[in-house]
């Protein structure tokens, strides 16, 4: 990005922050989906929407990925809701013999600064003790709860509206929940590897049910009533700007090494992932897993057995806005793939990670995505996916888009943090 480019997006910034509101960027294009030409293949992202070639580093910057950003925005995942003032946290819990003596573990309550009586974001930190200066760290949203990954009592419950899964009582946490999904975000394990790891639980930043509301996006940003604007912010984007505010506060963190921040995430908060990756340059490392349909598989998927767009837009419509329902039927028409959300990133590694058996989320047309985000990387002057074949099971393509496949079904297990771990520790560590 150019000195210019960094100043203007600073500026942009720091504006709510100095007026104290909300600031959306409204979206460049106005043509309706109906209107846009049909591309049944990936479109280049090395072609702007007006034709032009990008031939040079200084154009991608500058032209094209802005570009491919609104377009996502538009037609996708909704306008990028601007942070309202800095955040803060209070350390409401704070253990340093955690895990046996091998870790600090706190909880923070974080909150954007003058917005009193806010819904509290609830951040678990969990840093290795005997790990010297900064350290490197994964972070990652959560399904279950904080309390969900230690039995230690005193984490918080979540408040608000919860899955249900073990432990939860008409949509609410219980103390029956603690410690019950220890293998799912596996602490000692991780801190065992020299990595922090931090996780908050999605519910805190906006609710995963268009019924139910009451987050802290919702608080800063209410949903229209009556007829939505087609581009305004959904889930997927919401739950991706909550973790760009979690790494406002890790980056003031003396042990937290700010330029070695990975983000995390599993089925959509692993969409969630992908698209916090592509829209902040501060993260070094992505990794969504098994994140499918509307985060790393094609839209304009070949697989029979793979979620389609209409399916998931007619089963979860607020994951993304309106404008992305009109390509239900014809995903030729989008002016992008999701290669191109890749390709924003570079050249920034991501791992795609996925199970043969969860078809659903379309694991070979996800490798053909990394692929075609590949010349985007080679314009930086380094690799992007090695390999041209689908790999077997269990074997790492470790290049810097990389792509790993195990047995097993739709989940996120001890095996996969061992691949995520092995390949930061080239790329991060």
């Amino acid at each position: 990005m150019t000195d210019t480019s960094l100043l203007l997006e600073s500026i942009m910034r720091l504006l709510p922050a100095l007026f104290g509101v909300v600031l959306v960027i409204a979206p460049a294009f106005a043509v309706g989906p109906a209107k846009l030409p049909s591309n049944p293949e990936f479109p280049d992202p090395l072609v702007m929407m007006d034709g032009t070639k990008v031939e040079t580093k200084a154009a991608w910057l500058e032209k094209r990925r802005p570009e491919l950003k609104n377009l996502f925005e538009t037609y996708m995942y909704g306008r990028y809701p601007m942070p309202a003032a800095a955040v803060e946290g209070k350390v409401v819990y704070e253990d340093k013999a955690a895990l046996g003596g091998k870790a600090t573990l706190r909880e923070v309550a974080l909150q954007l600064i003058g917005k009193e009586g806010m819904p509290a974001v609830y951040v678990l930190i969990v840093t290795p003790n005997m790990t010297k200066g900064k350290v490197p760290t994964f972070v990652g949203l959560n399904f279950t709860g904080n309390h969900t990954f230690t039995a230690d009592p005193k984490v918080h419950l979540p408040e608000g509206w919860m899955y249900d899964r073990p432990g939860v009582v008409n949509n609410k946490a219980t103390d029956d929940g603690r410690g019950k999904n220890m293998d799912v975000f596996p602490l000692e394990a991780i801190i065992d590897r020299g990595y922090a790891v931090v996780t908050a639980y999605s519910g805190d930043i906006i609710p995963d049910n268009p019924k139910v509301r009451g987050g802290y996006v919702d608080a800063l940003m209410p949903l229209s009533k009556g007829d939505p604007d087609p581009s305004q912010t959904a889930t997927v984007m919401a739950w991706a700007w909550g973790l760009h505010r979690i790494t406002d506060y890790l980056t003031k963190l003396p042990e937290i090494d700010a330029k070695r921040i990975a983000v995390v995430g599993h089925s959509r908060l692993g969409k969630a992932a992908m698209v916090a990756t592509a829209f902040d340059d501060r993260i070094a490392l992505g990794i969504p897993l098994q994140a499918g349909c509307g985060g790393t598989a094609p839209n304009r998927s070949k697989n029979p057995k793979g979620e389609p767009v209409k399916r998931i837009n007619t089963s979860f419509p607020h994951w993304f806005c309106g404008h992305f329902k009109a390509f239900n039927d014809d995903q030729t028409k989008l002016p992008f793939d999701q290669h191109s959300l890749v390709a924003i990133c570079a050249p920034r590694p991501v791992l795609f990670a996925n199970a043969t058996e969860d078809q659903w989320a379309d694991p070979p047309g996800q490798f053909e995505v990394l692929k075609a985000a590949t010349p985007v990387y080679k314009l930086f002057g380094v690799e992007g996916l090695t390999a041209d074949k689908f790999p077997e099971e269990n074997k790492l393509i470790n290049s810097r888009l990389g792509y790993w496949v195990r047995p097993g079904k739709h989940a996120m297990t001890p095996d996969d943090w061992k691949i995520f771990m092995d390949f930061a520790d080239v790329w991060m560590k």
